[in-house]
């Protein structure tokens, strides 16, 4: 099966903070791979635009190393790589003052899709957005993009989107959300409403439970100032994985459209009812005692703080109010130093009313649906089928598996990466896969008491062990519903 590969209209694309981790992480490269694949015009620009003291060449640089260090060996053709380069420009600016400004606006051409990306801190959002207007280089058909985080809490989450709605439409505006970007994500919308077979089945009467997992065997790294004043809940729940329990909870749009979608996850967000502290788990990884490598520091030793009580892992038990989901419990959890790196959701179906094999009852499994977003994307529906040999019935649960590198060949092993498509999408002005400000208001409005509610008890998150599954109070948000949470592993 051969993907294909539509091209974007010509454009000219500023990214503010261009010197950054996130630019030479993603962006940069998720450019070039369009590039390589015919994606991008051959008279596309791509401006880069920071503080740092650079000229065009010393950009073109930056993006080569870039690209040396997070594209594939099979796409370092030194010929792509020379065009792709040719197509970069650089301005020094300052975002909060005057240099740089008068030198950006005569870079940009009249008559293509213009964008600007704000990878740079949010505080910055609005200096931007000003100064953009103020020189005339925003038009009124111009689209930005913001990165997370919209705010720390609802009244921080309302002061950006006043910001940015003072120079900007909410149709200009793209909230990315990557996650949302995942191929396996959006084939979780094809798998749901493109097929006859599950949407029956797709509610509180058939469904036992749904499970979301999004575990990390990484630290805080580097990023502990940051994530000690952030945490799981606010860097990923309250997006990451408000998006795929959204995606999975939510009704058939009307449409494929924009707005038809995000109504629908709006909906959901809505219908999410308080969660009682004592549906929440919370804990923070221990580290490891060792010599040189085999030595791993502890969260409190990573963010510096003693005293800290920000949690690295978070599980909690949330219901949906309304008829499709009432009864059926989302158990969400993510966390860091955890045994194995996977992201996956897991629905679990309920046992069928009556069962004519007596003798099978003790092997008898559930039915269970699981999308898997990282690693090794795809699918697989765990089903019982009879032990193959003589000697009576004797039923067996095996997966009807469907991995992406198998089902689709070579294409299958190229997944282009979330930054890849979402800029693609913002080139051609379709919003779909990113987030509208009353989404973001809704989740964090939901998000807010369950913080509020752990900071008034002063509560210490429970230690885990580094390569564990989280910590022991997590088991028992399961156990003591009768259900187990599925194994964490590669």
């Amino acid at each position: 099966m051969v993907s294909r590969v539509i091209p974007v209209d010509s454009f000219d694309l500023v990214i503010f903070g261009a010197t950054g981790d996130l630019a030479a992480r993603k962006v940069l490269p998720g450019l070039y791979r369009r590039f390589y694949s015919g994606q991008m015009p051959a008279d596309a620009r791509i401006i880069g635009a920071a503080r740092a003291d650079l000229d065009a060449a010393g950009f073109r640089d930056f993006a080569a190393r870039a690209i040396r260090d997070h594209v594939g060996p099979a796409k370092q053709d030194k010929a792509q790589i020379a065009a792709f380069l040719e197509a970069l420009d650089y301005v020094a600016l300052d975002a909060t003052g005057t240099q740089g400004w008068e030198e950006l606006a005569p870079k940009l051409r009249a008559g293509v899709v213009r964008a600007f990306y704000f990878s740079v801190a949010p505080a910055l959002f609005g200096d931007i957005a000003e100064r953009l207007h103020q020189h005339g280089i925003a038009t009124a058909d111009s689209r930005i993009v913001v990165e997370k985080p919209f705010g720390r809490d609802l009244e921080t989450a309302k002061a950006l989107n006043a910001t940015l709605a003072t120079h900007f439409a909410e149709s200009q505006i793209y909230r990315i959300d990557h996650y949302l970007g995942k191929e396996t994500v959006q084939n979780l919308m094809a798998v749901r409403f493109a097929n006859i077979l599950f949407e029956p089945l797709w509610n509180s009467q058939y469904v036992d439970h749904v499970q979301i997992t999004v575990a990390e065997t990484v630290g805080v790294g580097g990023r502990g100032s940051y994530y000690d004043k952030s945490g799981a809940m606010r860097d990923m729940v309250q997006n990451h994985l408000m998006q795929l329990l959204c995606l999975i909870a939510m009704e058939p749009p009307y449409h494929f459209d924009p707005d038809a979608v995000r109504d629908e996850k709006l909906k959901v967000i809505r219908a999410l009812q308080p969660v009682p502290q004592a549906d929440i788990v919370r804990g923070q990884y221990l580290g490891t005692r060792g010599r040189g490598k085999d030595s791993v520091s502890s969260y409190l030793e990573d963010v510096e703080n003693p005293d800290s009580r920000t949690e690295s892992y978070i599980a909690l038990k949330v219901h949906v109010a309304n008829w499709r989901w009432q009864g059926t419990p989302f158990y969400l959890r993510t966390g860091k130093r955890l045994r194995a790196r996977t992201s996956e959701i897991a629905i679990t179906f309920k046992q069928p009313p009556h069962s004519i094999f007596d003798d099978a009852a003790d092997t008898w499994q559930e039915n269970v649906l699981v999308i898997r977003l990282q690693p090794n994307e795809g699918m697989n529906l765990k089903v019982m089928i009879k032990e193959p040999g003589p000697g009576g019935m004797r039923l067996v649960q095996v997966p009807l598996d469907m991995s992406f590198a198998e089902a689709l060949g070579e294409e299958g092993t190229d997944i282009p990466d979330a930054y890849e498509r979402l800029i693609m999408d913002v080139i051609r002005g379709n919003q779909t896969l990113f987030m509208r400000g009353d989404e973001v208001e809704a989740a964090w409005a939901w998000a807010d008491p369950i913080i509020r509610g752990w900071e008034e008890r002063i509560e210490k998150p429970q230690a885990y062990d580094t390569g564990s599954s989280g910590p022991d109070d997590a088991l028992m948000l399961m156990h003591r519903d009768g259900r187990r949470w599925r194994s964490i592993h590669d």
